[in-house]
C-alpha cells in the first residue's frame, strides 16, 4: 500500500510564525505602554498627591498636653494646683496583643474594670502610637513591682504626669469648681467653638466654678511632636518638637482665710453668704453650705460618693449663693424706704400709728405686723430699726407695684448680676406684666402688700442681695461682682485686670441715702433687731435683719417654731456693711430654716467682719446663739 506524503510549506509556516510573533510583540508593547502610562500618571501627574500620602504615613504628630494654670486667692494662697504622680501607660503599636498584655499586666499592678473601660475608650479616640494611661496614681510599691517585671511588657512604661489638686478641700468648692474627664457633651462644645484641636491628647477640662468659666485661660496651648514611624506604626525617630504653652494663672478676689471663717461660722447649718468690696465689686467670700470635696471628681467620682452627694437631703452640690431662690423678707425694707423717699411718697418725719395690722380700704383682711399690738408711733427711721411690717404694708400700697419694680430693678434685684461663673439664677422681682404672662391673672392690690415686706412673689439669691447691699453701701455706685481679680501668665506677669470700672451710678438724693443709712446703723444698736450682733463692736456697722416664710400661715394663726418641722421653719437673713461711714465690706447671709435674722444670721456677719476689719479670729465660730427671741417677720 502506497502512503501519500504531504510536503510542508515552509514559506507559509514562516509567514504564520512571523505573524504570531508580531501579534505577541504588539501585545507586549501595549503592556509596556500601559505600564509606562500608569508609571507616568503615578510619578508625574499624581506625584504631589502620593508624596503627601507617603509623608502622612511616615510622619505622625503626637500632642503634648500643656500644664494647667494655677488658682490663687487674693493673698497668694494656693486654691488649685498640679502635682506629679506616676502613671502606667501603654503604646498600643508596640504592645502586640493588647488583651493578653493587659491580663498579664494585672497580675503585677491592680487594674480595675473601670480602668479597662477608660483605656478602651481612649484607644478608640487615639492613634496607636500615642501613649495611653491604663492606671493612674501608682504607689511607690506598685512602681517598684512593675520596674522589676518591665522586661515582660513591651510597649508599657511608667510616666510622671501632672494631676489637679484642691488643697483647701471643700472650702470654696462652689467657687473654684473642679476639673473632670471630657465627655461627649464637652466634645460637642469644643467642636462648635473650634477648640477641639487644642484639646488633642487632653483628658480633662473645667466642669463648674472658675475652673469652667476660665477654661480657655487655664488650659493653655497644646504642643506637638513630629515623629517618623515605620509601616507597623513604630516610632523610628523624633523629627521636631513644638513645646506646649502652659495655661495662665488666676488670682481670685476671694480671701481664703475669710472664706474659712465664714464657713466655720455656719457650723452644721445650711445656708449661704456673699461678701463684696463695695468700691471694686471684688467678691471676698462666697459660701454655700454644705459643700463638697472637689478632689473626688478629678479622676472620676466613684458611685458610692456620687450617691451620697446626689441623694443627700442637704443638697451639697447646689450652689445656694448663686442659684438658691429665697424671699428676701425684711432685708427688702431698706430699699423700700429709699424708694418712698426718692419717689416722694414718704418723708423722714412722716409717721403712722401702728396698731399691729394693716387693711386695704373696704377689706376685712388683716396683714399683721410681727409684733402683736404693733409698735405705736413709727416714722421711717424707727420702721427700719424695729422692722415694722405695718409701715411697709402702707408704703407698698402707696407706691404701687410698677414703681416698686422699676426702683428695685436699679439695685439688681430680679436679674442676674453677671458674676463670672456660670449657672446664676435671675431671681424674681414681680410686676403686673410678669403675673399676667406667667399666671394669666391680673395683679391685685393684696399682692403688692406682701411684696412690700419682701414676701409674696419676691425671690432673690444671696448674691443679688449682696450686690444690692454693696450698691447701697457705695451710695448708688454699682460694680459687677467678680471672683477673678487678675489673669497672669506662667511668669506671674499680669495679662489683664478684671472689673475695676463701675457699671453705673444711681441718681439718688444724698439726704435720702443718709436717712436710710443712719437707720441701718441703729439696727445694730440697743433697741434694734440686730442689737445682739452689734454688742461691743469696735467699729460701726449697718445692717438689716430678715425672716422669710417657707410655709404659709392661716389668717390669725400664730407662728410657733417648736411645732413646725425643722425644714419648714422660716429662713433667717441679714444684710450688712462696715465700717458704716466708709464701707470696706458688704454682705448678705442666709441661714436656711434658721428662724430669726437677728439671732441666727447677724452673729455670723459679726464674726466675718471682725476678722476682715480687725483680724480677729473667733474662738469657737460654731457656738452662736440661735434661740434668742426676735420675732421679726410676717406669719399670716
Amino acid at each position: 500500500m502506497n502512503r501519500r506524503v504531504e510536503l510542508r510549506n515552509h514559506l507559509r509556516e514562516q509567514h504564520n510564525f512571523r505573524f504570531r510573533l508580531a501579534i505577541s510583540a504588539g501585545f507586549v508593547l501595549l503592556l509596556f505602554l500601559l505600564l509606562f502610562a500608569r508609571f507616568f500618571y503615578l510619578q508625574v501627574s499624581q506625584r504631589e498627591h502620593y508624596h503627601t500620602l507617603a509623608e502622612a504615613n511616615r510622619i505622625s504628630i503626637s500632642p503634648i498636653v500643656p500644664n494647667r494654670g494655677l488658682i490663687f486667692d487674693r493673698n497668694g494662697e494656693v486654691l488649685a494646683h498640679n502635682y506629679s504622680a506616676y502613671t502606667l501607660e501603654i503604646v498600643p503599636s508596640k504592645a502586640g496583643d493588647l488583651e493578653a498584655l493587659i491580663h498579664e499586666l494585672s497580675t503585677v499592678v491592680e487594674i480595675a474594670p473601670r480602668d479597662r473601660k477608660r483605656f478602651k475608650k481612649l484607644l478608640e479616640e487615639s492613634k496607636r502610637f500615642e501613649s495611653l494611661p491604663i492606671r493612674t496614681r501608682l504607689s511607690d510599691v506598685e512602681v517598684a513591682r512593675f520596674a522589676a517585671n518591665r522586661y515582660r511588657f513591651p510597649g508599657v512604661e511608667i510616666k510622671a504626669r501632672l494631676f489637679r489638686q484642691y488643697p483647701k478641700g471643700a472650702s470654696a468648692a462652689h467657687v473654684v469648681g473642679y476639673i473632670g474627664r471630657i465627655n461627649d457633651k464637652n466634645l460637642e462644645q469644643l467642636e462648635a467653638s473650634d477648640d477641639l484641636a487644642n484639646y488633642r491628647g487632653s483628658q480633662y477640662m473645667g466642669k463648674i466654678g472658675v475652673e469652667q468659666s476660665y477654661e480657655k485661660e487655664l488650659h493653655g496651648i497644646t504642643g506637638f511632636e513630629e515623629m517618623e514611624t515605620d509601616a507597623a506604626g513604630r516610632v523610628i525617630r523624633t523629627i521636631s518638637r513644638t513645646p506646649p504653652i502652659p495655661g495662665n494663672n488666676l488670682t481670685l478676689s476671694l480671701d481664703a482665710k475669710l472664706q474659712e471663717v465664714a464657713e466655720k461660722a455656719f457650723g452644721d447649718r445650711r445656708g449661704a453668704l456673699v461678701a463684696i468690696e463695695p468700691a471694686t465689686g471684688d467678691v471676698l467670700a462666697f459660701v454655700s453650705k454644705p459643700g463638697f470635696d472637689p478632689n473626688l471628681f478629678v479622676d472620676g467620682i466613684d458611685s458610692e460618693n456620687w450617691d451620697l452627694l446626689n441623694t443627700s437631703i442637704d443638697r451639697p452640690l447646689n450652689n445656694r449663693a448663686l442659684r438658691g431662690l429665697y424671699p428676701p423678707g425684711s432685708t427688702f425694707k431698706p430699699f423700700m424706704a429709699l424708694a418712698g423717699l426718692e419717689l416722694k411718697k414718704r418723708g423722714p418725719q412722716h409717721a403712722i400709728n401702728d396698731s399691729g395690722y394693716f387693711s386695704l380700704p373696704g377689706s376685712t383682711h388683716r396683714f399683721r405686723d410681727w409684733k402683736a399690738g404693733g409698735h405705736g408711733v413709727v416714722d421711717l427711721h424707727k420702721s427700719l430699726v424695729v422692722s415694722c411690717d405695718t409701715y411697709y404694708y402702707g408704703l407698698a400700697n402707696d407706691l404701687g407695684i410698677d414703681n416698686i419694680f422699676k426702683f428695685m430693678s436699679q439695685f439688681g434685684l430680679g436679674k442676674k448680676t453677671g458674676i463670672d461663673i456660670e449657672g446664676e439664677a435671675s431671681g424674681l422681682l414681680p410686676s403686673q406684666e410678669w403675673k399676667m404672662k406667667r399666671h394669666k391673672q391680673k395683679w391685685y392690690a393684696g399682692d403688692t402688700i406682701s411684696v412690700g415686706i419682701g414676701q409674696g412673689y419676691n425671690l432673690t439669691t444671696p448674691l443679688q442681695l449682696a450686690f444690692a447691699t454693696a450698691v447701697l453701701a457705695g451710695n448708688g455706685t454699682a460694680f459687677r461682682p467678680h471672683l477673678v481679680k487678675q489673669v497672669l501668665n506662667n511668669n506671674n506677669e499680669v495679662v489683664r485686670e478684671i472689673g475695676t470700672h463701675p457699671l453705673y451710678t444711681l441718681d439718688l438724693d444724698p439726704d435720702n441715702l443718709r436717712v436710710v443709712r443712719n437707720a441701718l446703723v441703729d439696727v445694730t444698736q440697743p433697741g434694734g433687731t440686730a442689737a445682739l450682733a452689734g454688742t461691743g463692736a469696735a467699729y460701726s456697722f449697718a445692717g438689716k435683719t430678715g425672716t422669710s416664710q417657707v410655709i404659709g400661715m392661716k389668717q390669725g394663726e400664730k407662728y410657733d417654731e417648736s411645732k413646725i418641722r425643722e425644714r419648714h421653719r422660716d429662713h433667717a437673713l441679714f444684710i450688712s456693711y462696715a465700717p458704716a461711714e466708709y464701707p470696706k465690706i458688704a454682705l448678705s447671709i442666709l441661714v436656711e430654716n434658721g428662724g430669726h435674722g437677728g439671732s441666727a444670721a447677724a452673729p455670723i456677719a459679726r464674726l466675718v467682719m471682725d476678722y476682715y476689719l480687725l483680724g480677729k479670729l473667733p474662738e469657737e465660730a460654731a457656738a452662736l446663739p440661735v434661740d434668742q427671741e426676735d420675732e421679726e417677720g410676717e406669719h399670716d
